[in-house]
């Protein structure tokens, strides 16, 4: 098994930055790809940004040239700076992971709020 433990989240005024990261333990061989997701509120959860662990990324068109996501395979955490933040990245961001061989994520963290005010 894996655990993601995401932490960095809170409350920001548009335009302001925030950084979030993501901790994984375990089984951590298991794993390939990591990423974000976020969720607002009455909406489904969407991909963020992914970043294979050989640093291969991809991004939301919502997000492209505003968040960056990495990765430091070493500590086994991935990172989302996230900046020029708009309202409607408000949401609950969860951190994923996925299993060597799959394509969806198999583990998700507990989530981490994420608030933009205008």
């Amino acid at each position: 098994q894996v655990q993601l433990v995401e932490s960095g989240g809170g409350l920001v005024q548009t335009g302001g930055s925030l950084r979030l990261s993501c901790a994984a333990s375990g089984s951590v061989f298991m794993i390939n790809d990591m990423g974000w997701y976020r969720q607002a509120p009455g909406k489904q959860r969407e991909l963020v940004a992914r970043i294979s662990s050989g640093g291969s990324t991809t991004y939301s068109d919502s997000v492209k040239g505003r968040f960056i996501i990495s990765r430091d395979n070493a500590k086994n955490t991935v990172y989302l700076q996230m900046n020029s933040l708009k309202p409607e990245d408000t949401a609950v961001y969860y951190c994923a992971a996925v299993r060597k061989l799959a394509s969806n994520p198999n583990y998700w963290g507990q989530g981490t709020q994420v608030t933009v005010s205008s």
